[in-house]
């Protein structure tokens, strides 16, 4: 019989009982202050992801190779917090199982969820946004609070990557409390002085890699819920993300809104999910460690 193409992410063919790595999509964006649309962020990613060969010549990795799975898009309620909920169970799942999650959205708000399911020792996010808002539109789980949630829910360890846009109290609390790499910082420095204060302070931790995808400069990839300019680039969150990747136990992209350009963003998500799958996959197949 003739083969047939799904919108599940290219080469996920593996079973759930074969698979390391566990895909799925939340589209949901019922939060969201500024465009709505990122709840079609999966569904384009996905569709773009046929666009690339399945070997990535970075890592030497062919992902035909790699045991993944794509569950599908989560049946989100439209209550936020029931949201968090819902993700929180299925990543917990995913890690009982002994398995690495890679979650697609839809807002960044979900990421609340899963990292209250993996507790990890640290948070490395990249975001044009600080997101530390004690709530916003009446809730605390607004795309424009999470990491804020995440900070009270006890995860102190924050690096925050990229940021250019927040209230001038979330910039004190983020100076007092976080780890930031401002965009204007990596501009001038470059990119390799953060991932290297990265790589000495990872070592021996349990890390959550949540990438929004406005950390990218919003004139190269215009399809995005809160645009912001004078960002990050793709080969900047790329090389961050082959660095962190293999000492991370979950990972999601998120805030990707295709109606606003011509699949610029979902492209290069696509491509990120790919680059974190093969980075992790060469420094951890041949180890016992490979999930929780």
């Amino acid at each position: 019989m003739n083969a047939f193409i799904n919108h599940l992410f290219a080469g996920s063919i593996a079973s759930y009982k074969d698979a390391v790595y566990v895909i799925f999509g939340v589209p949901f964006d019922s939060t969201t202050s500024f465009r709505t649309g990122t709840r079609d962020g999966p569904r384009e990613i996905r569709e773009l992801s046929y666009n690339f060969e399945s070997y990535v010549p970075a890592h030497n990795v062919d992902l035909n190779d790699v045991p993944f799975i794509d569950l599908g898009n989560l049946d989100t309620n439209a209550v936020p917090n029931d949201v968090m909920i819902e993700v929180q169970a299925v990543v917990q799942d995913v890690i009982k199982d002994g398995k690495i999650p890679v979650m697609i959205g839809g807002e960044h708000s979900i990421t609340i969820g899963a990292v209250r399911a993996v507790k990890p020792d640290m948070l490395i996010v990249c975001d044009a946004h600080l997101d530390l808002r004690e709530e916003y539109r009446g809730s605390i789980y607004n795309h424009a609070c999470i990491t804020r949630r995440i900070y009270d829910d006890g995860i102190h360890d924050i690096i925050h990557v990229g940021s250019r846009s927040g209230t001038a109290d979330q910039f004190v609390f983020a100076q007092n409390h976080l780890t930031v790499f401002s965009s204007a910082e990596i501009q001038k420095k470059g990119m390799n002085p953060v991932i290297q204060n990265i790589q000495n302070r990872i070592e021996g931790k349990r890390v959550y890699l949540s990438i929004d995808a406005d950390v990218i400069d919003s004139c190269l990839t215009p399809g995005l819920g809160t645009p912001e300019p004078f960002g990050l680039s793709p080969e900047n969150i790329r090389d961050l993300i082959s660095a962190v990747a293999p000492h991370s136990l979950a990972f999601d992209y998120v805030e990707v809104c295709p109606a606003y350009d011509h699949g610029q963003a979902a492209t290069v998500g696509a491509s990120m999910i790919r680059e974190y799958i093969a980075s992790h996959w060469k420094a951890n197949k041949n180890n016992k460690y490979l999930a929780l």
